[in-house]
């Protein structure tokens, strides 16, 4: 081994580096226009000085941590991935674009929430429409009472009919006393067919309704809406009388006509006003029927006219109807 190399332990020569002038025993040179040593030496870096990083593993470029990686781009093939230390490449395979799916994923989503939110409002929204009446809304308290109280005395007639119903039958199903039972059941029906019809008077606790017209005259559709009225609330037996004390019996039949300067024709006859209708029945449920909000007399007042009322502990309904000849029909015994 020459003078010029060094041992290196790794059983390869080095070359030695230029000698590094000093006097003796490595001391620096004692001379005033002696140089520097270190600008002497070729390793010494010129200008500043930067710090290395640190060594990562043989082989490996170092990864700038800057850099970012677009997923989207990136294709689902096959391609050699370059190596610095002389190893074999080998084919890497990368992934596809993770990005698009999810945002696919995420609108899918809302469109899903969005479209359930709708039908959860739509049927809250019907549900509301349908389980609200805006007539009962807007309605008073007293006039609520009054519906109620129309109600509960509409079931116990009801009420009243099973049970006389259910009485008879047991009568005519008693034996000995099933054929009495059977005449007097009978001529009870009869009776209420003749009163219904118009062929016999009643009489029995009532009401009396008079209609007074205002600037425009009481016409036939508010005294047909009234006699509906009555019907509903359970009248059994009613008349009507003009201003000239004429009276006609109203049945099921019965037509309403306008006449001449405010009179009205009922079955063919002429009634001057005002009005009065005579009713058997319930009173306090009749007049309640009549005050409802909106009919009729709220109509009748609207149109400038006026409906007052009378209780009657014992109303009676004298006019008669002429019973129909049968032509063509006949009882069977």
């Amino acid at each position: 081994m020459s003078d010029e190399q060094t041992e290196t332990g790794t059983g390869w020569p080095q070359p030695a580096g230029p000698a590094r002038p000093g006097g003796p025993a490595g001391e620096p040179d004692p001379r005033p226009d002696a140089p520097d040593p270190d600008e002497l030496s070729p390793l010494a870096p010129h200008g500043p000085v930067e710090a290395e990083p640190p060594a990562g593993e043989p082989g490996v470029a170092p990864v700038d941590d800057g850099a970012t990686v677009d997923l989207s781009a990136v294709s689902r093939s096959e391609e050699p991935v370059g190596r610095t230390d002389g190893l074999e490449e080998l084919p890497v395979r990368r992934a596809g674009p993770v990005v698009a799916g999810r945002s696919r994923l995420s609108t899918a989503g809302v469109m899903i929430a969005a479209l359930l939110a709708l039908l959860g409002f739509t049927l809250v929204v019907q549900l509301k429409t349908t389980s609200t009446d805006p007539t009962l809304g807007a309605t008073r308290q007293e006039d609520l009472v009054r519906i109620l109280s129309d109600l509960d005395a509409r079931e116990n007639r009801l009420q009243q009919d099973i049970r006389a119903l259910e009485d008879s039958q047991r009568q005519l199903a008693s034996g000995e006393q099933g054929r009495q039972a059977a005449l007097d059941e009978a001529t009870r029906r009869a009776d209420e067919l003749g009163v219904l019809a118009g062929t016999l008077p009643a009489v029995g606790p009532g009401l009396t309704v008079q209609f007074i017209s205002g600037a425009k005259p009481i016409s036939a559709t508010r005294v047909l809406d009234a006699v509906q009225e009555l019907r509903g609330a359970g009248a059994e037996a009613m008349q009507i009388t003009g201003g000239d004390r004429t009276a006609v019996r109203v049945i099921a039949s019965t037509y309403f006509l306008d006449g001449e300067n405010g009179s009205l024709v009922v079955e063919g006859r002429r009634l001057p006003p005002p009005f009065t209708i005579t009713v058997i029945g319930d009173p306090a449920t009749m007049r309640t029927a009549l005050n409802i909000p909106g009919g009729v007399v709220a109509s009748v007042r609207g149109d400038g006219g006026n409906v007052t009322f009378g209780e009657r502990e014992v109303a009676e309904v004298s006019a008669l109807h002429a019973p129909i000849k049968l032509e063509h029909a006949r009882p069977v015994s």
